[in-house]
C-alpha cells in the first residue's frame, strides 16, 4: 500500500524522516541479499511505501554502487560496493583473528605492553592488547581512541593516509599533550614522510610523560596499510640501547601479521 503520509510530507522532514530514510535503504539491501535481485513494485510492496519512493532510495543506493540494475529486465541487484564494504569489515575481522599469537610473542619479546591499532575517524583505537612480562603497572589502552599525531602506531596510520585527508587533519593545530608533543605542522609533515618511507614511527613522551612507544605498518593482501601494531614502555625502559631493538621487534611482527592477511614483502610499496 502506498505511503500516503510520506509522500503528502515531502520535502518536510526533519531528523526523524531521514533515519527512517536510512532505516528503508538498509531494508532494501536486505531485501536483495534475501532475494538475489526485485523489482520496483516488489521492493515496494515489501518496504509498504508508493513505488517512487522505492525509486528514490534505489537511485540513491545505485549512485553508490551499493546496487546494480538489469538496463534489460529492471531488476535491481546487490552492487560491487557492497563487497567493498564487506571486505573492509573482513580485514578488520582477519586483523583481530590473526594478531592475537602476533602480540603475545611481541609482549614477551620485549617485556612491554603491545598493542594492535586501526585508523577511526581522526583517532587510533586500539583492538588488541597484550602485556609482557615487565610490564608490571602497564595502562589498559584496549578499546580507547588516541590522537593520530601524538602516538606511533597513530604517526603510521596517519602517515599512510590520502594527503587530502592528511591535511583536513592538519587543518586545526595538533593538541598538545606534553612539551614533547609535535605541534609545528609543518614538523609533523615533515615526520609523517619520513614514517611513510620506513614503515614504522617512534614517540618519545609525546602523548605522556615518562612513557615511549614504537609502531609499526599492518598491510593487508593489497598492500593496504589497515592497521598498526606498536609496543609501549617507560622511557627508562625504552630508550638508548632499548628503543632500536624494540623498533627491530615491531617491524618484524608487523611483518609476520601483514603476512598471516595475505601480503607478500616484495609487493610493498
Amino acid at each position: 500500500m502506498a505511503d500516503t503520509t510520506e509522500e503528502t510530507n515531502a520535502g518536510k522532514r526533519g531528523p526523524s524522516g531521514s533515519v527512517q530514510s536510512v532505516d528503508r535503504a538498509v531494508s532494501v539491501l536486505e531485501i536483495l541479499a534475501q532475494q538475489g535481485e526485485a523489482g520496483v513494485t516488489d521492493i515496494a510492496d515489501e518496504l509498504g511505501v508508493h513505488k517512487s519512493t522505492a525509486f528514490r532510495l534505489l537511485g540513491v543506493l545505485e549512485s553508490r554502487g551499493l546496487v546494480g540494475q538489469e538496463k534489460d529486465r529492471g531488476k535491481y541487484y546487490l552492487g560491487a560496493g557492497v563487497l567493498r564494504l564487506a571486505g573492509a569489515a573482513a580485514l578488520r575481522l582477519d586483523i583481530s583473528q590473526e594478531g592475537v599469537g602476533v602480540i603475545r610473542t611481541l609482549a614477551e619479546e620485549t617485556g612491554e605492553t603491545a598493542n594492535i591499532a586501526i585508523l577511526d575517524s581522526d583517532a587510533a583505537v586500539n583492538i588488541m592488547q597484550a602485556r609482557g612480562p615487565a610490564a608490571v603497572t602497564a595502562h589498559n589502552w584496549l578499546g580507547r581512541r588516541f590522537a593520530l599525531h601524538a602516538t606511533a602506531t597513530g604517526k603510521v596510520l596517519m602517515a599512510h593516509l590520502p594527503k587530502e585527508r592528511r591535511e583536513a587533519l592538519l587543518a586545526d593545530p595538533p593538541e598538545r599533550f606534553t612539551e614533547r608533543t609535535i605541534t609545528d605542522r609543518a614538523v609533523l609533515r615533515a615526520e609523517l614522510a619520513v614514517v611513510a618511507e620506513q614503515g614504522y614511527a617512534c614517540t618519545t613522551e609525546e602523548l605522556e610523560s615518562g612513557l615511549n612507544a614504537v609502531g609499526a605498518e599492518v598491510r593487508a593482501h593489497d598492500g593496504s596499510v589497515i592497521g598498526a601494531i606498536g609496543v609501549s614502555g617507560p622511557a627508562y625502559r625504552m630508550t638508548g640501547d632499548a628503543l632500536p631493538e624494540a623498533v627491530k621487534k615491531v617491524v618484524e611482527a608487523a611483518q609476520e601479521l601483514s603476512r598471516r592477511l595475505g601480503h607478500s614483502a616484495r609487493d610493498a610499496g
